[in-house]
């Protein structure tokens, strides 16, 4: 195994076993409830985080805790980041098969 190859199965194994990894999008929406003497009746609407997920051709869509928001966001963060690294990973075996090397 490589030197590259090590680096990059050890990445991944350290975020996969220490960290959470969530596929989707974050997506913040500004509602007005409709109720007369509050604020979003002045223009201050109210904030909502929504994660949106693609699952079999249809969109899922989750309104996110506001204690919950730091953590979801560096889930899909993380998710991202060893997205690539796989997609390295796979660059580099492409190579090697390509090459004919071990």
């Amino acid at each position: 195994m490589s030197a590259k190859e090590r680096a990059f199965r050890s990445k991944l194994t350290q975020w996969v076993s220490q960290r959470g990894l969530m596929r989707g999008t974050l997506q913040v929406r500004w509602k007005t409830c409709g109720k007369a003497n509050c604020k979003c009746a002045r223009g201050e609407r109210h904030r909502s985080l929504y994660l949106i997920v693609s699952e079999e051709g249809r969109l899922r869509q989750l309104c996110v805790p506001k204690e919950w928001e730091t953590r979801v966001r560096q889930w899909v963060g993380d998710y991202g980041r060893v997205k690539e690294w796989l997609e390295a990973l796979s660059r580099l075996y492409w190579d090697q098969l390509q090459h004919r090397e071990r």
